[in-house]
């Protein structure tokens, strides 16, 4: 199992309160127009929170990085 299928869909979009808008509160908005549930913190800071979201997406991406590259050695490995 992927850790990818079984978090909430992407994207993760960190909005914080005084930078992203000026009412309501720091949030994680989910999912494809923002269909999922919002994900609020607790005692974290601005740059956790977008570490948070942006994590969502990059590991996804890392993670497609690394098997294309285990395809491309396994390739060169039988040449």
């Amino acid at each position: 199992m992927e850790y990818g299928d079984v978090a909430t869909e992407s994207p993760w979009i960190s909005f914080v309160e005084g930078r992203d808008h000026t009412s309501g509160e720091s949030v994680i908005v989910r999912g494809v127009n923002v269909s999922k549930s919002d994900l609020y913190l607790t005692g974290a800071t601005v740059a956790d929170q977008d570490f948070i979201a942006h994590t969502r997406q990059d590991v996804t991406l890392l993670l497609d990085g690394v098997n294309r590259l285990h395809k491309l050695v396994k390739k060169l490995h039988k040449v």
